[in-house]
């Protein structure tokens, strides 16, 4: 069992990582890591790795949905991770996977999981409905080109 020291230096960086993605303040969210950023994009299969992926990886996300923020945050705390239940909202209000923005806007559910190595994050797994987002954005075309589609 964690402290309750390290408990809460663990919940204090996850909501610092989260601050800083919404203000796109990029540096400080690469700080909440283990000075190596993972990220692993579970509806897609995409995985983000090292400084220069992370960083391509929030400026392609942010072009797109320049508006992405967090609502409903709820945090779960275990001895090796934070688990983050939350909605993300955003609208696409730029280029998206080479596809002009619609400007319609999207909530979907997510859950992403922290883990930890003592007080820095090591690994960040994110669960959510891919189809939901793009149907709600107007982009049901994607799923179709992945075979997903009608």
């Amino acid at each position: 069992m964690i402290s309750d020291d390290l408990r809460q230096r663990r919940l204090e960086l996850v909501e610092e990582h989260f601050r800083s993605e919404v203000t796109q303040e990029f540096d400080l969210t690469l700080g909440t890591f283990n000075g190596h950023p993972h990220y692993e994009i579970m509806a897609t299969g995409q995985v983000f790795d090292g400084d220069d992926e992370v960083m391509g990886y929030y400026r392609t996300t942010r072009t797109a949905f320049p508006d992405q923020r967090h609502d409903n945050v709820r945090l779960h705390v275990a001895d090796e991770a934070v688990v983050a239940e939350f909605d993300l909202l955003g609208t696409n209000l730029g280029e998206f996977y080479g596809l002009p923005p619609t400007g319609r806007s999207y909530r979907v559910p997510v859950i992403a999981v922290f883990f930890f190595e003592h007080d820095r994050i090591i690994n960040e797994p994110v669960y959510f409905d891919a189809a939901s987002l793009l149907t709600q954005i107007g982009r049901r075309e994607i799923l179709a080109l992945a075979g997903l589609g009608e």
